[in-house]
């Protein structure tokens, strides 16, 4: 049994000190908050991968997950139907997953208000240093400490987000609140709209209480928009008293103008069904899309994990199945080479090829976006728009994505 430290207590924190701990291993996952995570993020598509990650933590990986839906559904500017595909999915929320995986981890096992100042290594384990001056000795430390990781900032600093030339708008809306036409039109559906230049998707999720039953449910949308880097992305990211937030503002500080902007942008480039989703959400916010590869995720005895490791833009949907992935590959690598910078090793040797390639899988599906200027736009075709449809949110084969990372020279912010 060897003493591991997970640094973060997000998803993917949570699924590696799950298995870990299943394996044996006397685990404390470390999240600097000092509150529950609960209510954050939004929504998730589920993947095979993922639901097998989610049963090696002793979860109940089936539809009870979340919201299942036959099939895809794109939407014409006037709200008519332009396309439909069939494609089964079960779609959740980053909030019922959180849920579930605390509730797996035993409490001993999980710290909150536990900051992580800085780590250091010796020959036979390393340490962690927390706010406050309490140090934690371990045999191995996980940096699951998402993209703005302050462990990897230690050990590689060079290694820094790159801005991607858009945003995301995203936002949930109670099923209630939304008129019968629009309800029959999305509910049953992954949605797709897709203006010049831009992408609207959207898909339900559980409601209050996890609630599945039709008319309790919410709606899950992203909606990419250009935003050029300086001043545009600087004044979404300024809240209505001035103050910038360069590393992502949160919901609640979103100016209202911005939000009345959007939703005035709705009305004049999205289905109305999509127009009446961000009209009725409470707190629209925004996330700049970041691209993140680290060429490295062993430190002799610190590994990076999830998006500390990898950040691929979110047209692929798969940053939480990305996150099982390493979990799994991690503990596997400890079973077979103990609690050793060797089995880190070979975790990494397991995890960077697929990652670089989801990275640039999603660059190039979210390029077209990236590339939009004034006076640029170029319409889609009606095969492009399929394609879209098509390729968003699937789980490609190794296969694939070993196609991918070669045709595609992953450097640059598109």
């Amino acid at each position: 049994m060897a003493r591991i430290l997970v640094v973060g207590g997000s998803l993917g924190g949570l699924m590696a000190g799950n298995l870990l701990l299943r394996a044996g291993h006397d685990v404390t996952v470390l999240e600097r908050s000092p509150r529950s995570l609960e209510g954050r993020g939004a929504g998730i598509v589920t993947h095979d991968t993922l639901r097998a990650a989610l049963r090696g933590c002793g979860l109940a990986a089936d539809g009870t997950l979340g919201v299942a839906v036959a099939s895809r559904v794109l939407l014409a500017a006037d709200g008519s139907t332009q396309a439909t595909w069939a494609h089964p999915q079960i779609l959740t929320s980053w909030g019922r997953l959180y849920a579930l995986l605390r509730a797996a981890l035993p409490p001993e096992h999980h710290r909150l208000g536990a900051q992580v100042q800085s780590v250091a290594q010796h020959a036979h384990g390393a340490s962690v240093q927390l706010a406050g001056g309490e140090t934690l000795h371990a045999d191995l430390v996980v940096a699951a400490d998402g993209i703005r990781s302050g462990l990897r900032a230690q050990l590689a600093p060079a290694v820094q987000p790159q801005y991607a030339g858009y945003v995301a708008w995203r936002g949930v809306c109670d099923e209630a609140a939304l008129s019968r036409h629009t309800r029959q039109t999305l509910f049953e559906h992954f949605g797709f709209g897709l203006p010049d230049g831009e992408q609207m998707i959207g898909y339900p999720v559980a409601g209050s209480g996890d609630s599945t039953a039709p008319g309790a449910r919410r709606w899950n949308f992203v909606w990419y928009r250009p935003a050029a880097a300086g001043a545009e992305l600087q004044a979404l990211l300024t809240d209505a008293d001035g103050v910038h937030h360069p590393d992502g503002i949160a919901p609640q500080q979103v100016a209202w103008r911005c939000i009345a902007d959007v939703r005035q942008a709705a009305r004049a480039k999205l289905a109305p069904q999509f127009a009446e989703v961000l009209e009725k959400t409470a707190v629209p916010f925004l996330q700049p899309i970041y691209d993140l590869e680290s060429p490295q995720l062993a430190f002799g005895r610190v590994a990076l994990l999830g998006d500390a490791a990898f950040v691929a833009r979110p047209h692929v949907g798969m940053g939480v199945s990305k996150a099982g992935d390493d979990a799994v590959a991690l503990v596997a690598a400890i079973a077979a080479h103990g609690a050793t910078p060797a089995a880190l090793q070979a975790y990494a040797a397991e995890r960077l090829p697929p990652g670089r390639a989801v990275v640039a899988r999603a660059r190039r599906l979210g390029r077209y976006i990236a590339a939009q200027q004034p006076g640029r736009t170029r319409p889609r075709s009606a095969a492009e728009q399929l394609q879209v449809v098509h390729e968003t949110a699937i789980e490609a084969s190794g296969v694939d994505l070993a196609l991918e990372a070669e045709a595609v020279v992953p450097s640059g912010n598109s």
